[in-house]
């Protein structure tokens, strides 16, 4: 179940008036480099331990707008503030010690795990950069977030491999929880495993937000998916917002073509 009857909360996380430009590459040396536009204008609020769906077409802009929530790119304007600080004007010591609170989640849970590393390596490391924690801690600590996913201490010793999707996913969870973020961003979590799995893994992940007070910007292109877990929903066309709201009521009577369109050709469970 989701926190939407919760009454209002903390803001943790607000976005204003954000716009991301890219450029391309020149057609000739002599012509002007054409621009896209990625991102124009996006505003919105997220409060400590509350979840906001991000959905839309491929190229929309949802994953754009996870990056510049992550300040792994500078906006072409406007400003992302977490806990009250601006994140695109922090130095970056300041930077780093802000990015303890929050980390992400990737799709593929096989990509984003370094083959070559244990569990306790892969685990352990947000601890080692962001905090300097010496090999007693990063051990420990890894054992406890593991023990939090369903995975066991035993598993540390292991490779990606030898592990399932899902509980490659439960890694990657585990690696998010480490340094005790107040923030996850997920970028289609879950689009990458089975049916089966993914029920188990989103069941995960709203048991960790009621065991942690975590909040989750959750991006997908999967309706049903964000419905379940999120307590409010903005719908990207082109960069921009065209819809939100509750999605008991943005999915059961949308006003918006576009988001008319995304729930029609839904498949349906």
């Amino acid at each position: 179940m989701t926190n939407r009857a919760v009454p209002d909360t903390p803001l943790l996380l607000r976005a204003e008036h954000l716009s991301m430009r890219y450029r391309l590459p020149r057609q000739h040396l002599l012509a002007p480099a054409p621009e896209v536009q990625a991102l124009d204008d996006v505003s919105f609020e997220l409060a400590a331990g509350r979840s906001l769906g991000i959905v839309g077409e491929s190229g929309s802009g949802k994953s754009t707008l996870a990056r510049l929530v992550m300040a792994l790119e500078q906006p072409s304007a406007g400003h992302v503030w977490l806990d009250g600080e601006d994140l695109h004007a922090l130095d970056a010591a300041a930077l780093r010690r802000a990015r303890a609170k929050l980390q992400m989640v990737f799709q593929d849970p096989y990509g984003s795990l370094d083959p070559r590393r244990t569990v306790l390596q892969t685990v352990a490391e947000p601890l080692a950069v962001l905090h300097g924690a010496g090999r007693a801690e990063q051990r420990e600590r890894a054992a406890e977030v593991l023990g939090a996913v369903g995975l066991r201490p035993t598993d540390l010793t292991k490779y990606p491999h030898e592990f399932s999707g899902g509980q490659r996913q439960r890694i990657a969870i585990a690696r998010a929880l480490i340094t005790r973020p107040r923030l996850i961003v997920a970028d289609e979590p879950v689009s990458a495993l089975d049916v089966s799995v993914q029920a188990q893994v989103l069941n995960l992940m709203q048991d960790l937000q009621e065991r942690y007070g975590l909040a989750y910007l959750f991006i997908s292109h999967d309706l049903a998916v964000v419905d379940l877990v999120c307590d409010e929903v903005l719908v990207l066309q082109n960069g921009r917002v065209v819809e939100r709201g509750n999605p008991d009521r943005l999915f059961r009577a949308p006003e918006h073509p576009y988001t008319q369109r995304l729930l029609a050709a839904a498949p349906q469970r």
